[in-house]
């Protein structure tokens, strides 16, 4: 049958063994001088009955988990509303200090920066709640979640399970992060996560980092074509500290901050850009509601559904089997004494 299969069909030549109860032993025939006196036993007989019943049932049942009956993995075609999104999380050492404080405009500009360290909550850990936050409010979306310092470092792959990326977000509290950042890298390995995927609804790369960098024009170039071979909308989620440079700032002389020059050559792409700048965490916490509600399109996805495994209701049948057969026998020895 297609909805059921066996991990070890070759354990099933061993079935033959639970016909062994059934076999008379010679210690079950007694010796009476006249059969005829003997008192018709009904019950008896019955009890006899089910005692074998019961063993052929447990040396049975015991043969067929071993072999691993279930349902094996298939694919089940659903539609809903949402898209596919691959979250790309800075875990950099800069992504370990602290954001702004909320207050931080009415702080005396003398003493601003001290308490920009001392008293802002942490990036990472903003960054963090919010994107679980986020994933349980979209139930239809498709998530991948990657992480990056100088290089991408893979974490779930694209997946419904909640369970999985709440465990990979959390994944990323555990130590520090490193010295060296590569968004270039990064965003290549992200993208190369599209390109075996069939196209079923909107694509987007969230990423979600402090910093900048000034790619190469072959890194530009790859980022730009697979971007648009992807059909893939970029979303930066930037979380500005306060030394960094503002996105929107129209200074000559911050051109060439890795921050804005990442921030220009996004801006020059052909597929959908949007930059969001978070100073303080309700910033980031608006940036992440904009997100979902602007991504609400209907998409098409294949939902995996794991193989079930039916052996444990074997191995439970065989164990009330074999807990009958210690009732009768125990009855069976109380009526001989």
């Amino acid at each position: 049958m297609s909805g059921f299969e066996l991990e070890h069909p070759w354990l099933l030549l061993l079935l033959p063994l639970a016909l062994l109860p059934l076999l008379r032993r010679r210690r079950d025939a007694l010796g009476y001088s006249y059969l005829p006196w003997l008192p018709t036993d009904r019950l008896g007989r019955v009890a006899g009955f089910f005692g074998t019943a019961f063993a052929v049932t447990a040396m049975a049942t015991i043969v067929v988990a071993l072999a691993g009956p279930g349902q094996p993995e298939s694919y089940v075609s659903r539609t809903g509303r949402g898209a596919e999104i691959l979250v790309l999380m800075d875990r950099s050492r800069s992504m370990d200090l602290r954001m702004m404080p909320s207050d931080w405009r009415s702080i005396d500009p003398i003493i601003r920066t001290h308490q920009a360290w001392a008293r802002g909550p942490q990036k990472s850990k903003t960054a963090r709640d919010l994107l679980s936050k986020f994933i349980d409010e979209r139930a239809d979306d498709r998530f991948a979640l990657m992480f990056f310092s100088g290089g991408p470092l893979p974490a779930v792959p694209f997946t419904q399970r909640d369970s999985l990326l709440q465990a990979g977000i959390t994944a990323a509290g555990i130590g520090v992060g490193l010295n060296e950042t590569n968004v270039g890298r990064a965003l290549t390995a992200a993208i190369r996560e599209f390109d075996e995927r069939p196209y079923s609804g909107s694509r987007i790369i969230l990423l979600v980092s402090d910093g900048g960098a000034h790619l190469d024009a072959a890194t530009q170039a790859t980022v730009a074509s697979g971007l648009a071979r992807n059909r893939i909308a970029l979303y930066w989620l930037y979380l500005r500290s306060i030394n960094s440079p503002p996105l929107d700032v129209e200074d000559p002389r911050t051109e060439m901050a890795p921050e804005i020059a990442l921030h220009r050559f996004f801006q020059g792409l052909r597929t959908p850009y949007r930059a969001y700048q978070a100073e303080v965490p309700e910033d980031f916490e608006r940036a992440v509601a904009d997100v979902g509600k602007q991504q609400n399109a209907p998409l098409d996805y294949l939902e995996q559904i794991p193989r079930r495994d039916y052996s444990r209701y074997f191995y439970g049948a065989a164990a009330f089997s074999c807990l009958m057969l210690l009732i009768y026998r125990a009855l069976q020895l109380r009526s001989w004494t």
